[in-house]
């Protein structure tokens, strides 16, 4: 480790077993919903095939002989095969514009149109509670929180990204991404994972994709209890909170379907569940768009 669619031919591709998109000659594994089924390549030369929704994601490939790739201005990696990852916030904005430079410094680009989410949003009748951490609380959480925040800028060699994710643990969904209370007006803090209950603790749960542990609590945080990390690659971890018990240790490669922990109720839970999110970079991320609807 080391510290929608824009104007041009629209290339249909079909869901095969397993997940796989054929793009121009570009392989994408993936798809999880008819977004997922269309894969696009404009007058950019730039294919690209995915969830294009707030929380969703795009799988790709830029022209030959591309050296550099934006989203928006921000820097998206290139792997050797020429294929990227990149990934929309809970609450990005409508369109988000690729740039490649190619090798002759010529830069081409593409827009991409990122479809609104209906949020599940309840409002609240009464004033949220005013008051924030204190400053005894904020000497145990800052060190968490620089932890958590160190191993985020981690780079690995996980190609989990290229996966189509399974689903860590089946159970009841207890808590949706990006679903808010509004009290009297004022939003509170979105969650911004994807919860699994199981209905008791110990149960064991899996790595839904290939990659790296890239945290593992030695002893519960303070919000997160035992927490787990992985980096998938390209700027994708997942995390995994309120373990009972993590079976895995920072450094280890992990295989898709490996157990990595058990269910629990450590740190802020009312109850033994996992909390599973994901981020690219500094985007939170929508699980299911990931895996598709449990089954």
């Amino acid at each position: 480790m080391t510290r929608r669619k824009a104007p041009g031919a629209m290339l249909k591709a079909s869901l095969v077993a397993g997940g796989i998109l054929a793009i121009a000659g570009l392989v994408v594994l993936g798809g999880t919903s008819p977004a997922a089924t269309t894969a696009v390549a404009g007058p950019s030369g730039i294919a690209y095939a995915g969830e294009v929704t707030q929380g969703g994601w795009v799988r790709g490939k830029v022209p030959q002989g591309t050296r550099l790739l934006t989203l928006d201005g921000a820097p998206v990696k290139i792997a050797s095969d020429g294929a990227w990852f990149a990934a929309f916030d809970r609450d990005a904005k409508p369109s988000a514009t690729l740039v490649a430079t190619l090798a002759d410094g010529r830069k081409v680009s593409q827009t991409i149109a990122v479809a609104p989410r209906a949020w599940q949003i309840e409002n609240v009748d009464i004033a949220r509670k005013p008051g924030g951490a204190t400053e005894d609380f904020m000497k145990i959480r800052q060190p968490e929180l620089d932890r958590i925040n160190a191993a985020r800028v981690l780079q690995t060699d996980a190609q989990g990204w290229r996966q189509h994710f399974v689903w860590p643990a089946k159970g009841r969904i207890s808590g949706r991404f990006g679903s808010q209370r509004v009290y009297r007006g004022e939003p509170a803090a979105y969650h911004s994972g994807l919860d699994i209950a199981t209905g008791t603790s110990g149960t064991p749960f899996v790595a839904p994709a290939d990659g790296v542990v890239i945290l593992a609590a030695e002893k519960p945080f303070t919000l997160e209890g035992n927490l787990l990390m992985i980096d998938h690659g390209m700027g994708l971890n997942s995390a995994f909170l309120h373990c009972s018990q993590i079976l895995v240790k920072e450094g280890d490669h992990v295989k898709q379907g490996q157990v990595i922990g058990r269910i629990g109720m450590t740190g802020r839970a009312t109850g033994p569940h996992l909390h599973w999110s994901i981020k690219w970079n500094d985007a939170r991320l929508d699980p299911i768009l990931f895996t598709g609807p449990m089954n």
